[in-house]
């Protein structure tokens, strides 16, 4: 059946019914009988995970359970599937169909060097028009069409990141990535990040996502993205920009309220001056500069620290002095901040927000940061200490789904290991629900509380979402034209055993809901709507 011909399969009685269920998921989830929780990593050669357990742990790990991941934790067991998602298998191997998608993409054909001297050659041919008199028109034409570049290029940023999210079987890879994406957040609505957003996830977040912390902060403070949106590449001696500096402290590493001071900020911003980009030649000579200056100075890749931008005056930070000059004192500072230990509680806590709920248990906060300062700051370890604390483990299904968890889990569960030959629709639903990829303005990145995301506009807006993906959803296949007419136009979500096993859990409400269905797509929208949906 075509999806353009489908009848009218949702009565008003039917949305009805499904928007009460989604409603319910505005109040608070019910935590799970803490008795019931399991008190440490079970041994599940011994005793194997029931199939709600099976659950909770893709939930929670991955962006969504599903038939053949759940059949993968079974044959591998607990340990040895949680083990391979630590240190997953370098680079990843997907589905073939996905890795085509990827593959076909300018960002992935084409180097950084290549696209950003296409932009800067496209930008001086468009100022030259105008400055030669070919008409306003033509030097507008060509403005438009370097925009048109910039946006295509963060368009196959978020394409590429959807494709990975859905069919990486690195799955917590994948997890971290977005919340390290998120946690060093840089907006594609600023300056030139549009250009720099695919590099900037490629190469400086995704390979120590499951890493060292300290090298990820500098990969992220190395990164012409973040010197561009957080403004340290203007960043110079008698010319200072605090906010690189304040974001690093407060919102990086350290957290408001952590002990250090305005003038911690200040001193950041001194250390910091020089610590910038060039795009010039890789063999272009250094800037010109006094001799006993060029000794610090320090090319590698875009990234540049340019001596004599810096300001070489001593600084204290958090009560000691550095002792480090030029880019030294950028190392020694970094050291000082990561090894705090208020920066082993941030980014725990943090964690155990983004994976447990809105409110951890303190133990398992305090549990976490012992891992992170223990291991030096080691993601692998300091997940692992999170994942399996018995504070974690009775913890089960108390996360709100934002929109990105609340559409991939979606898609994941209904299409499986189907990979879909168009994305752009889950990057509409995705942008319907108002967290579009790389498209939060300020640095401190999308929340991930429920009362963020509870409100009745957001459940309004979900119920849309589930309806289309309920009975619209071979947009995903589009570009298939002969599989989308031999396949029906939405998924058969009751016959997913992960389904079944979730509605087996369920309230009693939920279920009279379900029996109500009158066809599948109608079972496909209550069933996405269900206050247990909302959660993982």
């Amino acid at each position: 059946m075509r999806p353009n011909r489908l009848p009218r399969l949702l009565t008003l009685s039917a949305a009805a019914l499904a928007g009460t269920l989604w409603l319910g998921a505005c109040a608070s989830h019910a935590p799970p009988d803490a008795a019931s929780a399991q008190a440490a990593l079970p041994d599940t050669a011994a005793v194997p995970l029931s199939a709600t357990q099976r659950l909770q742990w893709l939930d929670r790990v991955s962006w969504g359970a599903s038939d053949s991941a759940d059949q993968q934790l079974q044959r591998l067991g607990l340990q040895r599937w949680l083990d391979a998602q630590l240190a997953p298998r370098q680079p990843p191997r997907l589905p073939a169909q996905a890795e085509q998608q990827i593959a076909a993409l300018e960002i992935s054909q084409r180097s950084m060097l290549e696209l950003q001297r296409d932009i800067a050659a496209q930008r001086l041919a468009a100022r030259t028009a105008t400055e030669q008199g070919q008409g306003e028109g033509e030097g507008a034409r060509l403005r438009q069409e370097v925009q048109r570049h910039l946006n295509q290029l963060a368009a196959q940023a978020q394409q590429r990141q959807v494709l990975r999210a859905l069919y990486s079987p690195a799955q917590l890879q994948e997890q971290m990535t977005w919340f390290w994406m998120n946690h060093f957040n840089v907006s594609t609505r600023k300056a030139e990040t549009r250009l720099w957003i695919a590099d900037y996830e490629e190469r400086a977040i995704r390979p120590n996502a499951l890493g060292n912390f300290r090298t990820l902060l500098e990969a992220s403070m190395r990164h012409p993205a973040m010197l561009l949106y957080l403004d340290n590449a203007s960043n110079a001696k008698g010319h200072i920009n605090e906010n690189y500096a304040r974001e690093l402290l407060e919102l990086h590493t350290m957290g408001v309220g952590s002990g250090y001071t305005q003038a911690d900020v200040q001193a950041m911003a001194h250390v910091l001056t020089g610590v910038g980009f060039s795009t010039r030649d890789a063999d272009a000579p250094p800037p010109r500069m006094d001799p006993e200056l060029q000794a610090d100075y320090l090319r590698d890749g875009f990234f540049e620290f340019n001596p004599k931008r810096h300001d070489y005056a001593p600084q204290v930070l958090l009560g000691q002095p550095l002792r480090a000059k030029g880019m030294a004192a950028v190392d020694e500072a970094l050291d000082r901040i990561v090894a705090s230990p208020a920066t082993a509680q941030f980014i725990a806590r943090k964690l155990a927000v983004f994976f447990m709920s809105d409110n951890p248990p303190p133990a398992l906060v305090q549990r976490t940061a012992a891992a992170f300062s223990r291991s030096h700051g080691d993601m692998a370890t300091t997940l692992r200490a999170l994942l399996t604390a018995p504070e974690a483990l009775a913890q089960q299904g108390q996360r709100f789904k934002d929109p990105m968890h609340y559409v991939l889990g979606a898609v994941r569960l209904g299409y499986d290991e189907r990979v879909a030959s168009d994305v752009r629709p889950v990057i509409g639903w995705i942008n319907r629900l108002g967290q579009p990829l790389y498209g939060h303005e300020t640095p401190d990145g999308y929340p991930v509380s429920q009362s963020d995301w509870a409100s009745s506009g957001q459940m309004a807006a979900r119920f849309d979402v589930a309806r289309q993906i309920a009975t619209r959803s071979a947009v995903l296949f589009r570009a298939e034209p002969q599989a989308a007419l031999e396949q029906p136009p939405y998924p058969d979500l009751a016959q997913r055993a992960t389904a079944q096993a979730r509605v087996a859990q369920w309230s009693a409400a939920s279920r009279d809901a379900l029996a109500k269905a009158r066809n599948v797509p109608d079972w496909n929208t209550y069933f996405l709507s269900a206050p247990e949906m909302m959660v993982r």
